[in-house]
């Protein structure tokens, strides 16, 4: 799951840390390609290419800065133009489905990392292997493996990895220090989640100290990365069998239960889906919440009227307080089947532009801090060699954030587990076991678990075609 703005994104700086091929699941970046580099399109004609995701006019600053790198890029290229999908959110599942079944979506569509699947099933997916390159995508050789096999099956590469991300505790600073918290340390367990929740929560006026979602899949996709946390995983490793009814899975659902119905730490309303809990966290009405750096620079301050300075992470909670591991997700573009040769290479071309190249489009962190936009977040986790080490130096340069609101988060290093096969049925499946806990106060949590075992083992039996 994972909602990605195509906006503008104050990136991580690297802290200390190495970037290796295990930290990342995506790719964007580079280091000296231009509005001109790669081949030009394979016809000399005029070429359009559209479905690229851009923010909206409810979000100013990133959409000046996608139409001003628009402007640019087509000018740059006057033979090829862009089409804009201008939402907030463009890369919806169900949406994405309808599509690929239609064979209706776009020339090139935004994916999250487990679509690919879907996407050849429908026979959907144009093979761009022998587009991609080190002069098409500079940078590809620097991207970390793991960003690459999202999307390519066996030797053939279907689509460009743009964005990832890792999940920790967004909290709110100014909740926590009202509460006689300190919010240079978010808790790391689930007793201290309970404990710290509970102490925002007495501070009244509709405030709560924890949220989490249970519906439109996004209960299913947050219990994952609670579990990959506190040492479980959703299935076994090659995607057969489901292996969440374990006590790890039954630790996650009890400390949700006690903080809804327990510490009362939690809000009455639920069934709550992806962007209310960070309109929560900006209206200062919610202590605590599960999230990718990107709600705060990408939603929680620009949509949501928040203060950047009001936030800050930790790790994900887990039992024992050191997370075992996290979800790791991302996005990515596929190519429609239909495409041409001249619309595959002018979407490249730019992709590159836009999304991986340092000192331009996505990464014009010079503009990005001029127009009042945070710089300095710890996502994404993409780069190796040359292309880390100079993307860590521009960080360095246009840093606007204050790191050390973040830096228990990013001194978990938390080991990215990925996303389990069929992600978004699974997390479908599980959003009831999530809205029950939060809405029960007599939840049979032993019976949900096997009842949501039973039915992901039928949808794992049927993607292998047992």
């Amino acid at each position: 799951m994972h909602r990605r703005l195509h906006g503008r994104a104050g990136y991580r700086k690297v802290a200390g840390v190495t970037v290796t091929a295990a930290l990342g699941l995506a790719a964007v970046a580079a280091c000296s390609s231009s509005t001109t580099s790669g081949s030009s399109p394979s016809t000399t004609g005029h070429v359009t290419v559209g479905g690229f995701c851009a923010p909206p006019s409810s979000s100013p600053v990133p959409y000046k800065e996608w139409n001003e790198d628009v402007a640019a890029f087509e000018k740059a290229n006057p033979n090829i133009t862009i089409q804009s999908i201008y939402s907030n959110q463009c890369d919806v599942p169900a949406t994405l489905t309808a599509q690929l079944a239609a064979g209706t979506e776009p020339d090139v569509y935004e994916t999250y990392f487990g679509d690919l699947n879907q996407a050849l099933d429908a026979g959907q997916a144009a093979d761009i292997t022998q587009y991609v390159n080190s002069t098409t995508v500079p940078v590809w050789k620097d991207i970390v493996p793991s960003a690459i096999a999202p999307v390519t099956a066996g030797k053939t590469l279907y689509g460009i990895p743009i964005f990832n991300y890792t999940q920790g505790l967004v909290i709110n600073r100014q909740l926590f220090t009202q509460a006689g918290l300190n919010p240079n340390t978010p808790p790391t367990t689930w007793a201290q989640v309970e404990t710290d929740a509970a102490a925002i929560t007495k501070l009244g006026h509709g405030i709560y100290g924890y949220g989490d979602y249970s519906a439109s899949n996004n209960g299913g996709w947050h219990f994952t990365s609670e579990l990959d946390a506190n040492g479980g995983a959703m299935t076994n490793a090659a995607g057969t069998t489901a292996t969440f009814n374990t006590a790890q899975g039954t630790q996650v659902l009890d400390a949700l239960h006690a903080l809804r119905f327990t510490d009362k730490a939690m809000s009455a309303t639920e069934a709550l889906g992806w962007g209310t809990l960070q309109k929560q966290m900006a209206a200062g009405k919610l202590g605590m919440y599960i999230a990718a750096p990107d709600d705060i620079y990408q939603v929680i301050v620009p949509e949501d009227g928040g203060n950047v300075n009001d936030y800050g992470m930790g790790p994900l909670p887990s039992v024992s307080g050191t997370p075992a591991g996290t979800l790791s997700g991302g996005d990515a573009y596929l190519f429609a089947k239909r495409d041409t040769p001249a619309q595959i290479e002018a979407g490249i071309k730019w992709i590159n532009f836009q999304d991986l190249t340092l000192g331009q489009g996505l990464y014009n962190l010079a503009r990005n801090k001029a127009d009042g936009i945070p710089v300095g977040f710890y996502e994404p986790q993409m780069f190796q060699g040359a292309t880390g080490t100079a993307y860590t130096a521009l960080l360095n340069k246009y840093t606007t954030i204050n790191e050390s609101y973040y830096s228990t988060y990013v001194n978990a290093n938390e080991k990215p587990d990925g996303q389990p096969v069929d992600d978004q049925a699974l997390y479908k499946t599980l959003d009831p076991v999530m809205l029950s806990v939060l809405t029960n106060p007599n939840a049979n949590i032993p019976q949900l678990l096997a009842g949501a075992t039973a039915a992901v083992n039928q949808i794992l039996a049927n993607s292998s075609g047992g």
